[in-house]
């Protein structure tokens, strides 16, 4: 599971200036390294002993807390406790105050955030015993003060941490470690082009080695959130008091998505009102995804063309969409094809695949496993 990468000295980014600032020794039983992807819309946690390459939890939750409405009848919920997380909040929405930590890829709710990250702590360390090193996932080009909400975020959860571009970490989550140096394996973390859609953002990034600097990523705004609320703007328009709610308009989504020519008929059945009725949604749908192609392809052919002329032929082979965006039908094929149409030599445009919700975590992890001590931020009491 080890895995070493070749640091830019002159410009990697802040999360690689750890402090160096020194604290009295605390006795921990031992230590574990988390790898956390902290997802707008669903999170992904991998941690395992630092010595080794084990993965002891593997869980992939979804990304909300449930604050207990006052004056719920005792039993209601299970253990009566005051809060719940991931998929028990949501299947308790009708008793608790939902709350989604991130918005857009960054803390929006820093309460939350916290309460949520002392559940993925709980996980990784049920006896509370252990030191814990996490690295963590970041929208590209997340500014300063996105880095430090981060960072207090974890504050007193997690014992050192280090914030690194989710496009890097799905990529050398991405990489198979076991066909490194095999004749016609062609790595990743070496020269490609990623692009990670998620539920907040769209990031893409050129991984070529290092991590990577500002000038090699783009960030974008508009990813499955923005998905969601352009059908539910359509569906308000078209079926007007429809009462269909949000987790039911991204499941439609989930459930349909596509990009390219309009797909029809796609027939829906739904409840609204206590009674089925049969929605035709292949417009709301395709309409609604082809925007995110429109978003991407620019931030792409950017990208593909700050890439230096020796690396960018090999770079149009290695084009990988993952993320939860990864899944919308036709994606990989569509961008591929305007690409060709824009005259790019050759372009191949592929899918990371169906562990796609794992690459980030998967990828932290490995960085974990191989950082150097001085590379930690110790978060200080």
């Amino acid at each position: 599971m080890s895995t070493t990468t070749v640091e830019k000295p002159a410009s990697a980014p802040s999360v690689a200036n750890a402090q160096h600032a020194s604290r009295p020794a605390v006795s921990k039983s031992k230590t574990i390294l988390v790898g956390l992807d902290f997802g707008t819309n669903k999170s992904c946690v991998l941690a395992g002993p630092a010595e080794g390459g084990d993965i002891t939890v593997s869980k992939v939750v979804s990304t909300c807390v449930g604050y207990v409405k006052d004056g719920i009848v005792d039993g209601i919920i299970a253990g009566n406790v005051p809060k719940l997380f991931g998929d028990a909040a949501v299947e308790n929405m009708l008793h608790v105050k939902l709350v989604a930590p991130l918005e857009e890829g960054i803390i929006a709710h820093p309460e939350a955030a916290h309460d949520f990250i002392r559940h993925i702590r709980m996980l990784a360390d049920p006896s509370g015993l252990a030191e814990l090193r996490a690295v963590i996932g970041v929208p590209a080009n997340a500014d300063e003060e996105a880095r430090e909400n981060f960072r207090r975020c974890v504050h007193r959860v997690f014992d050192r941490v280090l914030l690194i571009p989710e496009p890097f970490l799905a990529a050398l989550g991405y990489r198979d470690d076991n066909r490194l140096g095999q004749p016609g394996y062609i790595d990743p973390v070496v020269n490609s082009l990623f692009v990670d859609i998620g539920g907040g953002t769209s990031d893409l990034c050129l991984v070529q080695g290092y991590f990577p600097t500002s000038e090699d990523q783009i960030s974008i705004a508009f990813a499955g959130d923005a998905i969601d609320q352009l059908m539910q703007d359509e569906l308000n328009r078209t079926y007007p008091n429809n009462g269909l709610s949000r987790h039911k308009v991204r499941e439609i989504k989930e459930a349909h998505a596509y990009v390219g020519p309009s797909r029809k008929p796609i027939d829906v059945k739904v409840v609204l009102g206590g009674k089925a009725r049969t929605l035709e949604l292949g417009d709301v749908i395709g309409n609604a995804c082809n925007q995110l192609i429109e978003k991407i392809y620019p931030a792409l052919t950017t990208l593909i063309a700050r890439a230096s002329s020796d690396s960018v032929v090999t770079l149009l082979q290695n084009i990988i969409i993952t993320g939860g965006g990864s899944q919308i039908k036709g994606i990989d094929t569509v961008l591929q094809k305007r690409l060709v149409e824009d005259g790019f030599e050759s372009p191949k445009v592929r899918l990371a695949g169906q562990d796609f919700k794992r690459y980030v975590a998967m990828g932290a992890l490995k960085a974990a496993r191989a950082a150097r001590e001085n590379q930690w931020q110790i978060m200080l009491d």
